[in-house]
């Protein structure tokens, strides 16, 4: 050991302190380390040691040993990021020592300090940060000011202006504007820059140009423009960071709208006015002899002396003080008697107003009332100085509405009535900028005042009173002012109606308007969040910004170049057009009236010159209509449009008749094909006046858009700018200027000559006194903008700051739309076109500067002197600036030679302002630049060979800027000659393909993009790896704008290396090429062709950008590397995997499956690297079985980019695959290890997307490995290691990881074992459920903490006390046997947590689980948590099955976090119901313990509404239960705990307990449900699952409980379904020794007893089914088979026939006759009859034959089609004897208890039916308490009956038969089934058992019957009869059978068979006429006819309902 280790190692035993501080820097450089690995390991912000190390820094970061001074930066920032806001203590010393020793360090020392100082921001010691950036901006060395200017730039754009105040900044950056430092100056220009995005442009100039040098203001104003949106905080303090994820969830809870989203982006813009400093004005004021001033008898003092006061109150923000007595002072002046000092003082006070805000409220109200009473002033000045300072009053928050209301109601009574209009102005201004919740509150005061003021006898107040009406009513609706309206009369009520709807469509303007500026902020956002980068503040600047803002901007200037095209589009065709004349000719009305004619009747003429104004106004009203009449109107358009201008004339005075004439006009100008300019020339005078009053306002601009309409809106502005320039009506040329706003939105600007129109609005609209004139000419400005862009700016540079502000924010309220601007209407004049020529974005005017360009100028450019060159240079941009911008080509080419030699100047700063002037004339010439330039562009792109970052980015800048003035074809030659220009140099080039995708990617199609083909594929071999990536970044873009198929017929162009990159690249588009076998390649080999394109051809798009590997493809030919990459062409188009005779089973069956790790022996790695030869590609197995490390990861490359395309084989060799990586892990190559750990959580990320989990055998070849070495000794391994492990854990399963990881802890590596156990920690934090069958195994962990080791101490202690938190006492259970030394230290770090946990209010340990368990056992669930063992010894493979579930929805299934330890899951139903469907097993649990506390609370009810609601989802939860059940046994048998197969049984049987649910369950989720419960029941791997006797179990209870409680009908119509085969996809995949047929029959076993079960109890439930369904399904079953199929089972006693025939035995037995009404929904019609009435016949005679039935005649007449007429039947039985027999078994029911109510009920049917029925006398012999309870039991069944109610279970009553001679002929006979229920138990030699049906014995013992029938009749027939008689319950035939009704039998069954002639229908018809007939018979003694057995109601029903369908045709064939 040397003597530095020694120095080292007995160093580490020195308290921390003396390490820091030693003397030996290795000594303190080692400590360091030590620091921050310690200071990483420290989770807890509270942790001791934070305040134990804080003080050390000071010192430590001051070192003087550089590298040692770097480590103790790290420890910082490691402390750092472990402390918490409590470390802010030790802030000022540590910041202090960082600025005075580390920002002049080296650049990594400078970077570490830097994010040390936004640390301290993030911890809240922001004021302690300013304080240090204060002292660092005052050193002398300016490289230490920059990086803190810089730290400051990156503090408010990360943390914004919330956290990093911006008053402070503010106040050091003036001192920064002056440095000396160019590097110091351009930074603080790019902080103030960052400001204004925060705070905004204004506040930033008003505060901070004041203290600049005009150079400095001008440099900082151009990049002023450059800043757009506004900035929003991309970090958060750590306070925010902690509750950050709560703040999410309630986010996606709540799940806001996008109008919100985007307002809440949107920061709030800081206030200005509190970010300057308050300044006292009383002092100076004092100073200035202003109290002698006010009082002197000269106005000109008294002017003087408020002046001063106005000037000192004009600062932004005054200090607060006693103004009393200057307000007393200033309330006197207001009415002095000079006009200019009552002025000044007026605008004193708006300026104290402002400038003190609420300091100033008192004062306000008591100088308003003066004020207001001074509006009666009528003079401009006056009146203008008084409305902008009661309006600064109310904005500056001075007075508020409510407190001006009794001002405003003593105004509204002044007697002059300007006071009252001005007053109502000011309330009108008030409510608009007062927010919703003041005006709630006080516009029941105002909407009074303003209901008396529309009374006013002036038109001003009135119109005042109107708007104040609106803007309430555009504020907080309609509803306060619904009531005042009724007062109003029509005309009031239409005028304020449009008034409200005109404001209305303002605020959606306003309010559309908002949304672009949002938009851009989300781009802005998006643009900070990508760029990972720390920025520096010169970044900011232009020419340095990042270049995608390039985008944009070229999408913007190719929409102007598109505009510009159109437009010279038409001005190319040039055709001599005639010039109209436009000047009108005088003519009398005479003369008028002659050249009418009888064009209009004289009457109408002579009334339009009547003085009586109805008389005009119906003469003008009859004009309309004559000329609406007119045919041909084009030729009278001139002399019309003169008799209106004569007469009635614009000089009207009558308002009704003036709009009357307007209409005419507009009428004659729209319907006129051709409207003469003479026209409008006439008319334009008297409109532009009738636009300036309000009553004619809306009809005279509709007529000025139809004459823009008939002869453009350029010779319309051009008269009006004549007009409005002379008028003295200022409302003209307001409202004028308005109608050109909307002018110019629906027309656009194609027809105006804009230079006309923006030198009017410079010229007159600008400079206007009239507030509305010039907001009226900001607002064109504003929407020539939208459609003209920025440039308009330019014209408007000598315009006043104050009105280029407004302008500026007009424009951003209509942003630069380009081509996207359509205009809304077209002009119909057919020389348009030739007026469009001079329209649009071109007509701008462009300056011709060659007069500027001189030979001076031009020789400066080549001086010698580099000061000359730059002044020439900067002369260029004067010269383009003074221009607009917007210069001619004219006189350019030589000024581009000069700047081409600049190009190439040795000082490079005048290079970068070169390339500035370049971009800035061509952005100023646009298209033409490209001629004039004279190929300068390849000048241009040689500077991207400059090794300077900064020059490139200029060099780019300039490129943007000329690719937006001409396009990128023009450009293309250029730079594919420069990318084949070696002196570009590696960064250049990369920087150029950048450069090239970013403007490819705005393009859909772009041809010529293939002429860079050739370049960016020799690129793509490139041995620069960033100019790889960036060339095939641009490779895809050239793909996508030209098409695969135009890239493959210029591929072959490229040769060698490059020609294999771009066909694999082409592979993935879809392309793949077919060479001329002959083309040579370059090392002479043919390029093969195949057709065949292998899974694995196209790389993923994943990966799609990742580079070649530089050795694959290398071009230099000495290297056998290259010949191997020319080789793999040759191979490209073979898959990359082979699978042909891959058989994975037999490779994992001889795995040795261990948890310990073992290195892979020589025989192991000699098989593997046979298969990997076997199963993967030449050119891939080379590469993986390469000594070469550097070929290995080319492998890994070659394998991760075809990942997502070959993710379904590398399952099939993933364990080949595994073993290849742990032999990677073995080897230990560094740069090896790190490209596996990237590889790895891809494949195993692609692994769950596919649905696969690992199997034992490749979890027991690769975790054990993986757990070893997560104790790699490098700590970046380490931590990919550790990742690694946990989304494993996640993936496959925390259970079966778990052995692996204690296996860990017996490692040998203390690192292994530290790792395995903070493994363990996060098992117990995150997956406690899934482990805790294992958590004995903690003793493991528990013995730990008596090691050595303190690190490893350490960690066992804490992964202890994490299970302390969530198993509180309990864990000691697990801990095993402890020393008292190890139960000391537990017990004291389980103090220790508790504390922690009481700190951060986490509850007591231990709290969460028990609550857990709380709400489990009130769900009733406590069953599903007996046992949480897993089972780790299942060896067979989990089978999937297709499971025939509803089909799910086609949405995004939603990913459902693992719930954290203690965290309860879902909270509501439907929540639950989705975590069931579409959870993991373990996941769903927590759903199903919500449903079954909602089933709970539901069954505890009592008033059953939460019953109600949860039925209607009942359905829905038991098919995700149902789906649910495949899922969680197919989990369990992987392995894992049964605990949600018991949850899922658990939740179902608590839903099927309840019988209203039950019933809700539709047929085909129990179909689904049964088969899936049935084919678990029969599964033979459920006993060996976990707990499996106990599933087993659940499993029966279950099935029992769904027959009992499932709605019974269709119970039976799924089991009679299941009876046949089941489809061999809903089986889980067979064992080899079983076949489908074996199991088919396992399966038809259960559903037969599951029927055995249903028809036990058919007797009692006969009436709750639906038997029409029944023998529906029966009826389908026996169809289906067929009577070839039934006889060949009746042969072989299949159980499955035999169940159906005893089912429909059983119904037959139960319902007799009756049982034919039931078959509506069976075919009885068919040809040849259906199976199923040969059945029921035979069952009705057999059991007739038993005497189970009572026969009414011969048995073996009883056929289908039998007449009821032809066969009598003898009375053998009398009707009062049946009647009397039907009594007696309803009294013996009645007499029971289970069926009393169904016997009354019966009884009270019979009663209701036939009342003369005495009842009584048949209970002559009962007692008198029988009688009672009968009679009272009748009472109620009256009163159910009245009510509505009948018991569902009680059977519709059978009334007596038609013999009786009773009243009552329409219903059928009795039913045998009642008439004989008191006698069957005596005519059949049978026990009977009247309640509890029990089945044939044939399932029990033999039939000996079937030996007596061998020897008789066709075996058919003896089978089928055998059958039958075996279902009853005898022994032997009943006595009453003899021979001849066997013979009977087999007669009728052989004429059934052989379907004879008598088809069926035509029997039944006869059979239901005969019906008919019997029913219209009078006779009171009708005979009873024989032939069938008599039928009741329901089955009479049943067969009418039947018949009447067969007559309509409308029943279906089977």
């Amino acid at each position: 050991m040397s003597e530095d280790d020694k120095l080292l190692k007995e160093a580490k035993k020195l308290p921390w302190e003396d390490r820091l501080l030693h003397k030996n820097w290795k000594v303190r450089n080692d400590a360091n380390i030590d620091l921050a690995a310690l200071c990483d390991s420290i989770t807890d912000p509270k942790d001791p040691r934070i305040r134990e190390f804080g003080h050390f820094f000071k010192k430590t970061v001051s070192d003087s040993n550089a590298p040692v001074q770097d480590k103790a930066l790290d420890a910082l920032i490691a402390y750092l990021k472990a402390a918490d806001a409590d470390a802010g203590r030790f802030a000022k010393e540590i910041c202090d020592a960082i600025v005075a020793k580390c920002l002049t360090g080296r650049p990594k020392t400078v970077e570490k300090a830097q994010m040390v100082f936004m640390l301290w921001v993030e911890l809240e010691a922001v004021d302690v940060f300013l304080d240090a950036m204060e002292k660092a901006i005052k050193n002398k060395v300016a490289k230490a000011v920059v990086p803190a200017i810089d730290v400051m730039f990156q503090a408010l754009s990360e943390f914004g202006s919330k956290i990093v105040p911006p008053k402070r900044i503010l106040k050091m950056l003036p001192e920064l504007f002056d440095h000396q430092d160019q590097n110091v100056r351009a930074s603080s220009k790019g902080l103030t820059l960052e400001l204004c995005r925060w705070i905004g442009r204004e506040p930033v100039k008003s505060i901070l140009f004041e203290k600049m040098r005009d150079t400095m203001k001008k440099e900082l104003e151009a990049e002023l423009a450059n800043v757009t949106g506004t900035a929003k905080p991309t970090r958060k303090i750590r306070s925010e960071q902690d509750k950050e994820p709560e703040q999410e969830v309630a986010a996606e809870a709540v799940g806001s709208g996008p109008s919100e989203e985007s307002a809440a982006d949107v920061p709030q813009e800081i206030d200005e006015y509190e970010l300057v400093d308050p300044v006292d004005i009383l002092t100076p004021l004092e100073k200035s002899g202003f109290w002698n001033g006010v009082k002197a008898t000269k106005w000109s003092e008294r002017k003087d002396a408020v002046a001063e006061l106005t000037k000192l109150a004009s600062t932004k923000r005054i200090a607060p003080g006693d103004f009393t007595e200057i307000c007393r002072t200033l309330k006197k002046l207001i009415t002095d008697v000079n006009i200019a000092v009552a002025v000044e003082a007026v605008q004193a006070i708006g300026n104290l107003a402002r400038g003190l805000r609420t300091h100033f409220s008192a004062s306000s109200r008591f100088l308003l009332p003066v004020l207001i009473e001074k509006l009666k002033e009528k003079k401009p000045t006056m009146t203008e100085a008084l409305s902008q300072t009661l309006q600064a009053i109310h904005k500056a928050g001075c007075v508020t509405l409510a407190d001006i209301v009794e001002d405003v109601k003593a105004a509204v009574k002044n007697k002059v009535p300007l006071v009252r209009s001005l007053t109502l102005n000011w309330v009108t201004y008030c409510i608009e900028s007062s927010n919703k919740a003041i005006l709630l509150k006080v516009h029941k005061d105002y909407v009074p005042i303003c209901m008396e003021c529309l009374n006013d006898g002036t038109p001003e107040v009135r119109d005042a009173a109107f708007s104040v009406l609106a803007a309430i009513a555009k504020s907080v609706g309609m509803r306060p002012l619904e009531k005042s309206l009724e007062k109003l009369d029509d005309v009031r009520r239409k005028k304020l109606s449009e008034m409200i709807g005109v404001s209305g469509g303002g605020a959606s303007t306003v309010a559309g308007s908002v949304v672009p500026s949002s938009g851009g902020t989300g781009s802005f956002v998006e643009a900070s969040d990508g760029a990972s980068v720390r920025r520096s503040a010169a970044s900011m600047l232009s020419g340095k910004k990042p270049v995608p803002a390039a985008a944009a901007s070229k999408k913007v200037v190719s929409a102007k170049t598109g505009a510009g095209k159109k437009v010279d589009g038409p001005g190319q065709t040039k055709k001599p057009v005639e010039v109209e004349d436009v000047e009108p000719t005088e003519m009398t009305l005479e003369e008028i009236e002659s050249r009418l004619g009888s064009l209009i009747q004289e009457d109408t003429i002579s009334q339009l010159k009547s003085a009586v104004w109805k008389e005009r106004l119906e003469a003008i009203t009859s004009l309309k209509e004559q000329v609406e009449a007119l045919q041909e109107l084009n030729p009278s358009v001139e002399i019309l449009i003169r008799l209106l201008c004569a007469v009635p004339g614009w000089s009207e005075k009558n308002v009704q008749v003036q709009q009357q004439v307007i209409e005419v006009v507009s009428n004659i100008a729209s319907t006129a094909s051709k409207f003469p300019k003479k026209c409008v020339v006439l008319c334009i005078g008297g409109i532009c006046e009738r636009v300036a009053d309000i009553k004619t306002r809306a009809q005279a601009m509709k007529c000025l858009t139809t004459f823009s309409e008939a002869v453009g809106p350029g010779f319309v502005f051009e008269r009006m700018f004549k007009i409005m320039k002379e008028h003295k009506n200022p409302k003209v040329l307001s409202e004028g200027l308005l109608w050109m706003v909307s002018a110019v939105e629906d027309f656009g600007v194609t027809h105006l000559k804009l230079k006309d129109v923006i030198d009017f609005c410079k010229d007159t609209g600008l400079q206007s006194s009239a507030a509305a004139t010039r907001n009226a000419t900001i607002k064109l400005i504003g929407a020539l903008h939208k459609y003209v862009g920025p440039d308009i700016k330019a014209f408007l540079s000598d315009v006043k700051p104050a009105l280029l502000s407004a302008v500026e924010a007009e424009c951003e309220k209509n942003p630069f739309e380009g081509a996207a601007a359509v205009p809304k209407k077209t002009v119909k004049a057919l020389d348009s076109l030739s007026s469009a020529s001079g329209g649009g974005l071109d007509s701008l005017p462009r300056e011709d500067i060659s007069g500027k360009i001189t030979p001076t100028l031009l020789k400066g450019l080549e001086s010698s002197d580099w000061k000359i060159r730059l002044e020439s240079i900067e002369a260029v941009n004067k010269i383009v600036e003074e221009a607009n911008k917007r210069i001619q080509p004219t006189g350019t080419v030589e000024l581009f030679g000069a700047l081409r030699g600049r190009l190439y100047d040795s000082n490079k700063n005048l290079i970068m302002a070169t390339l500035s002037s370049i971009s800035g004339l061509a952005s100023a010439m646009g298209a033409a630049v490209e001629k004039s330039s004279k190929g300068i562009l390849s000048d241009v792109i040689k500077c991207l060979g400059d090794n300077k970052k900064h020059m490139r980015e200029c060099t780019l800048a300039t490129l943007d800027s000329w690719v937006a003035a001409t396009h990128l074809d023009k450009m293309v030659p250029y730079i594919t000659a420069s990318l084949t220009d070696a002196k570009l140099g590696a960064e250049g080039r990369k920087d150029l393909f950048d450069w090239l995708s970013r403007q490819l990617t705005g393009l859909t199609e772009f041809p010529d993009a293939i002429h860079l083909l050739r370049p960016v594929a020799v690129a793509m071999t490139d041995k620069s790896v960033d100019v790889r990536k960036a060339a095939e970044a641009c490779f895809g873009e050239i793909v996508r704008v030209c098409g695969p198929e135009v890239v493959m017929k210029n591929v072959r162009d490229i040769q060698g290396p490059a020609l294999a990159i771009v066909l694999e690249r082409l592979k993935s588009h879809g392309a793949f090429p077919v060479y001329d076998t002959s083309k040579p390649v370059t090392t002479g080999q043919t390029a093969k062709t195949s057709s065949k394109i292998g899974k694995s051809n196209g790389y993923g798009s994943k990966h799609g950008s990742r580079p070649v590997s530089s050795r694959a493809v290398s071009t230099k030919g000495s290297k056998p590397e290259s010949i191997m990459s020319v080789q793999d062409i040759n191979i490209q188009s073979q898959a990359l995997l082979n699978l042909k005779d891959s058989n994975k089973d037999e490779r994992e069956r001889i795995v040795v499956r261990r948890f310990k790790f073992e290195e892979l022996r020589l025989e192991q790695i000699q098989d593997l690297e046979n298969d990997l030869m076997k199963y993967f590609r030449e050119d891939l197995h080379r590469r993986l079985l390469s000594t070469d490390f550097k070929k290995q990861v080319d492998g890994i490359e070659m394998l991760q980019k075809a990942l997502p395309s070959i993710a379904k084989e590398i399952i099939e060799v993933l364990d080949i695959l595994l073993k290849w990586f742990v032999l990677r892990f073995c080897e230990s190559n560094t740069s090896c290890l790190l490209k596996v750990l990237e590889f790895l959580p891809e494949l195993f990320d692609t692994l769950t997307n596919e649905n696969y989990t690992l199997n034992e055998s490749e979890a027991s070849i690769f975790l054990p490995c993986l757990v070893e070495k997560t104790g790699h000794n490098i700590e970046k391994l380490r931590e990919k290691l550790r990742e690694l492990m946990k989304q494993i854990i996640h993936s496959y399963s925390a259970a079966k990881t778990f052995p692996y990881i204690l296996e860990g802890l017996r490692s040998r590596n203390n690192r292994t074992r530290i790792e395995c156990v903070d493994l363990v920690e996060f098992l117990l934090d995150n997956h406690g459920s899934e482990i805790s069958g294992q958590l004995k195994s903690l003793q493991i962990v528990a013995s730990l903490t008596a090691e050595r080791d303190g690190e490893l101490r350490k960690a066992a202690l804490n992964c202890l006390a994490t299970g302390y938190k969530i198993f509180g006492d309990d864990i000691w259970r697990y801990v095993g046997k402890l020393t008292e030394a190890q139960r000391s230290m537990l017990d004291d770090r389980f103090k220790w947590k508790t504390r922690e946990m009481e700190k951060r209010k986490e509850g007591k340990p231990g709290e969460a689980r028990a609550a857990l368990r709380r709400s489990v056992r009130e769900n009733g669930s406590d069953v599903a948590e007996q046992s949480g063992e897993v089972s780790r010894s299942m060896s067979g493979p989990a089978f999937s099955r297709e499971m025939y579930a509803p089909p799910e929805p086609q949405m995004e299934r939603l990913a459902f976090a693992r719930p954290p330890g203690g965290a309860i899951g879902p909270t509501d139903w439907n929540e639950a119901l989705d975590i069931i469907t579409y959870g993991s097993p373990e996941q769903s649990v927590e759903g199903m313990k919500v449903v079954c506390h909602e089933l709970a609370a539901a069954t505890n009810d009592p008033e059953g509404s939460l019953m109600d609601d949860l039925v209607k989802d009942a359905d829905k939860l038991v098919s995700c239960l149902a789906t649910k059940v495949a899922k969680t046994f197919d989990f369990s048998l992987t392995g894992a705990s049964s605990r949600s197969c018991k949850y899922v049984l658990n939740t179902l049987m608590q839903t099927f307990q309840n019988k209203r649910l039950a019933h809700a369950v539709n047929e085909r989720t129990l179909d689904n449900l049964i088969t899936e419960l049935l084919l678990w029941l029969l599964d033979e791997r459920v006993p060996r699952m976990d707990d499996g006797s106990q599933l087993l179990k659940a499993l029966n209870v279950l099935m029992l409980k769904i027959l009992d409680n499932a709605e019974r009908t269709s119970s039976f119509v799924v089991l009679i379904n299941l009876l046949k085969p089941l489809d061999p996809s809903r089986w889980p995949s067979p064992p080899s020794n079983e076949s489908f047929a074996t199991r088919n029959m396992k399966f038809s076993d259960l559903v037969v007893k599951c029927l055995i079960k249903l028809t036990k109890v058919l007797q009692s439930t006969i009436y709750e089914v639906d038997l029409d369904r029944i023998l529906q399904s029966i009826h389908v079953y026996l169809q289906e088979l067929g009577m070839e199929e039934i006889r060949r089972r009746a042969g072989a006693d299949d159980k499955p026939l035999r169940m159906v025939k005893t089912v429909l035995h059983e119904l037959v037995k139960l319902r007799g006759t009756a049982i034919k009404g039931h078959l509506s929904m069976v075919p009885i019609d068919m040809e040849p009859q259906p199976i199923i009435l040969a059945y029921i016949d035979l069952n009705l005679q057999t059991l007739a034959a038993a005497r189970m039935l009572t026969p009414t005649g011969p048995v073996g007449q009883t056929h289908w089609g039998d007449s009821m007429a032809n066969n009598p039947m003898p009375a053998s039985h009398s009707a009062d004897a049946q009647l009397k027999q039907e009594l007696a078994a309803i009294f013996k029911k009645i007499g029971d208890k289970q069926t009393c109510s169904i016997g009354l009920y019966e009884l009270y049917r019979i009663t209701q039916l036939y009342p003369k029925v005495d009842i009584f006398s048949q209970l002559q012999n009962a007692s008198e308490a029988f009688r009672t309870y009968i009679r009272d039991g009748l009472a109620q069944m009256e009163k159910n009956a009245a009510a509505g109610r009948t018991p569902s279970s009680v059977p519709m009553p059978t009334p007596p038969p038609s013999a009786l001679n009773l009243s009552s002929p329409k219903f059928a006979p009795l039913s045998p089934v009642h008439t004989n229920s008191l006698n069957d138990e005596k005519s059949v030699n049978t026990k009977a058992e009247p309640t509890n049906f029990s089945l044939p014995p044939s399932y029990a013992e033999d039939d000996r019957t079937e030996n007596v029938m061998a020897s008789r009749g066709p075996m058919a027939v003896q089978s089928d009869y055998r059958q039958q008689v075996g279902d009853q319950r005898n022994d032997r035939f009943p006595s009453g059978v003899s021979s001849g009704t066997l013979d009977a039998i087999r007669e009728r069954m052989k004429s059934i068979q052989l379907a004879s002639g008598e088809p069926g229908n035509r029997a039944m018809m006869n059979g239901s006429e005969h019906h008919e007939s019997t029913e219209q018979e009078s006779n009171p003694n009708p005979v009873v006819h024989s032939g069938v057995l008599p039928m009741d109601e329901k089955a009479l029903s049943g067969l009418q309902a039947r018949m009447e369908r067969l007559k309509s045709g409308s029943i279906d064939p089977l």
